[in-house]
C-alpha cells in the first residue's frame, strides 16, 4: 500500500514540474519576444509618436540599459525573498509596463514604459531560471528541461520577428506591448504549480556597495557599447564611459571579495563549469544578434522583404533551434560533458555564420541565407540547452538567483558589445566600399547602396564566425566538467533541492 501511495506522490509530483516549466517557459519567452518584437514596431512608433532619428535608439536602450544593469540586484532579491513570489511580481509588473507603453500617447511615456520593463524583466528573468533549476533535480528530467528551455532561450527571438510582423502589419505597433499582458495573466497561473520557497533568514542585509558599483558599472557599459554604434569607439564619450565601467566593475570584484554577505560571491562565476557557461552564452549571441541584425536588414533593405515575410524567413532557424536544443542536446546532456556539446554547437554555428561571407544582393533566399540558418540555429541549440543546465549546476539554493542571474547578465553583455562591435565593422566596410566605387567615377545608384550595405553586413559576418571559433576554443579549454558518472547524468555536484509546496 506504501509503495503504491509512494508511486502516486511521486507521479504527481512530476506532473506538477512539468506543469511549472509551461509556465516558467511562458515567462522567458516573454522577455525574449520583447527583444525583437519591439524593433519590429519601431518604425512605426517613430512614425506615430513623432520620434526623430536621433531619439529613436533610446526605445531600445532604455530596455536593455535597466535590464542588463539590474540583472545582479533581481536576482539576489528573488534569493533573498523567495523565488516564487519575485517572480510573480516581475511577470505582473512586466505585463503593466507593456501595457503603459502599449498606451503611450508620447515618446516620454513610451521610453518610461520601456526602462520598467527591463527593471521587472531582470527581476523575473533570474527568477524563472533559477525556479527551473531547483524544480529539475533528476538528470534525465532536468536535461530535457533545460532542453525546452534552451530552445525558448535561443529561438524566442525569430518568433518575435515573425508576431512582430503580423502584429504591426494586420493591427498596430502597440501590439506588439499589449501582446505581453495576455501571455504574462496565463504565466501567473503558474502560481499553483511553481516551487514554494522561503525567503532568506532575517540576519541577510543586501550588500549595498556591491549593488551600487555593479549597477552603475553595467549601465555604463552597456550604454558605452549602445553610444558607440552611432558615435563610433573612437568617441571620448564612448571610450570614457567603456574605461569608467571597467574600473567601477573591478572596484566591485574588490568589494566581493571582503564583504560578507556580496551580491555577488565570486565562487558563484569562478567555479570553471560555470564560468565557461557563462562565456558560452555571453560570446555565442554575438553571433546571433549578428545573424537577425544584418539578415533582417538585408532582407528589408536589400531584398525588399516586408516585415512579416521577413519575420516569416527565420523560421527554420526556430525549427533548428528546437532540433538541436529539444531533440540532440536533450539526450545527451545526461551522457557526455558538456563541452562535448557546447563546443561542436559554437563551431557549427562559426560555420553558418561563414556561409553569409559570399552573400551577394543578388543571392537567393534558398541557396544564400536557409543553410546559413540551419547550421546557425542547430549549433545554438546545442549551446543554450546545456549552457543554461550548467550555468545553474551545483549551486548552493541560496545561490539559485544570483546565479541565473550571472547568466543573463553574460547574455545582456554581450549582445550589447557585439551588436555595438559588429554594426561599426559593417558601417566602417560600407562607407570604404562606397567611397572606393565613387573615386572610381561610379555613380551613387540603389544598385551601388545596396552593393555597399551587403560588403558591410559580410564583413562582419567574418568577425562574427571568428568569435564563436575563438568561443568554442575557449569552451574546450576551460570547461573540464567529467562525463557524468555511469552515463546516467549523476555528478559530484550535491543538486539544488527545494521544497514542493
Amino acid at each position: 500500500m506504501s509503495t503504491d501511495t509512494g508511486t502516486t506522490s511521486a507521479a504527481a509530483a512530476a506532473k506538477r514540474r512539468w506543469s511549472a516549466l509551461i509556465f516558467i517557459g511562458l515567462a522567458q519567452l516573454m522577455i525574449v519576444l520583447d527583444i525583437t518584437i519591439v524593433n519590429i514596431a519601431l518604425p512605426s512608433a517613430q512614425r506615430d509618436l513623432g520620434v526623430s532619428d536621433g531619439d529613436r535608439q533610446w526605445v531600445i536602450t532604455a530596455y536593455t540599459l535597466a535590464f542588463g544593469s539590474l540583472l545582479l540586484l533581481g536576482g539576489r532579491i528573488a534569493d533573498y525573498t523567495g523565488r516564487r513570489r519575485a517572480f510573480l511580481v516581475g511577470l505582473l509588473g512586466f505585463a503593466a509596463a507593456s501595457a503603459l507603453g502599449g498606451a503611450a500617447p508620447g515618446f516620454g511615456v513610451l521610453l518610461a514604459a520601456r526602462a520598467l520593463q527591463g527593471a521587472f524583466a531582470a527581476l523575473l528573468a533570474p527568477s524563472a531560471l533559477s525556479l527551473l533549476a531547483v524544480s529539475f533535480t533528476e538528470p534525465r528530467e532536468r536535461a530535457k528541461a533545460f532542453g525546452i528551455f534552451g530552445a525558448i532561450a535561443a529561438g524566442g527571438s525569430a518568433i518575435g520577428l515573425v508576431l512582430g510582423g503580423l502584429l504591426t502589419e494586420y493591427l498596430d505597433w502597440r501590439w506588439c506591448l499589449y501582446v505581453n499582458v495576455p501571455i504574462a495573466v496565463i504565466a501567473a497561473f503558474g502560481r499553483y504549480v511553481l516551487p514554494a520557497d522561503s525567503p532568506a533568514g532575517g540576519g541577510t542585509r543586501l550588500d549595498v556597495p556591491g549593488v551600487l558599483l555593479a549597477v552603475s558599472g553595467l549601465v555604463a557599459v552597456v550604454y558605452g557599447c549602445s553610444e558607440a554604434e552611432s558615435e563610433g569607439w573612437d568617441s571620448a564619450a564612448v571610450i570614457g564611459l567603456l574605461v569608467l565601467g571597467a574600473a567601477l566593475l573591478a572596484a566591485f570584484v574588490l568589494v566581493e571579495r571582503r564583504v560578507a554577505q556580496p551580491l555577488l560571491p565570486l565562487r558563484v562565476v569562478l567555479d570553471r563549469t560555470r564560468g565557461a557557461a557563462y562565456l558560452a552564452v555571453g560570446l555565442s549571441v554575438v553571433g546571433m544578434f549578428a545573424l537577425f541584425l544584418f539578415l533582417t536588414y538585408y532582407m528589408q533593405l536589400v531584398k525588399g522583404y516586408s516585415a512579416m515575410l521577413t519575420g516569416a524567413a527565420f523560421l527554420p532557424m526556430t525549427a533548428a533551434v528546437l532540433a538541436g536544443a529539444g531533440g540532440v542536446a536533450a539526450r545527451l546532456i545526461p551522457r557526455v560533458p558538456p563541452r562535448v556539446l557546447i563546443a561542436p554547437g559554437l563551431l557549427l554555428a562559426a560555420a553558418g555564420v561563414a556561409l553569409l561571407i559570399p552573400l551577394e544582393p543578388d543571392s537567393s533566399y534558398a541557396a544564400g541565407v536557409l543553410p546559413a540558418e540551419l547550421l546557425v540555429g542547430f549549433g545554438m541549440g546545442l549551446v543554450m540547452a546545456p549552457s543554461m543546465n550548467y550555468a545553474t549546476h551545483g549551486v548552493q539554493p541560496e545561490d539559485a538567483g544570483i546565479a541565473s542571474a550571472s547568466v543573463n547578465t553574460a547574455q545582456q553583455i554581450g549582445g550589447s558589445i557585439g551588436t555595438a562591435l559588429l554594426n561599426t565593422l559593417a558601417t566602417s566596410a560600407t562607407t570604404d566600399y562606397v567611397t572606393d566605387k565613387l573615386a572610381q567615377r561610379q555613380p551613387m545608384t540603389p544598385e551601388l547602396r545596396k552593393a555597399g550595405l551587403v560588403e558591410g553586413f559580410t564583413h562582419a559576418f567574418g568577425y562574427a564566425s571568428a568569435i564563436l571559433v575563438v568561443a568554442a576554443a575557449a569552451v574546450a579549454v576551460l570547461m573540464n566538467t567529467p562525463r557524468p558518472k555511469g552515463g546516467s547524468g549523476a555528478t559530484d555536484a550535491e543538486p539544488l533541492a527545494v521544497h514542493m509546496g
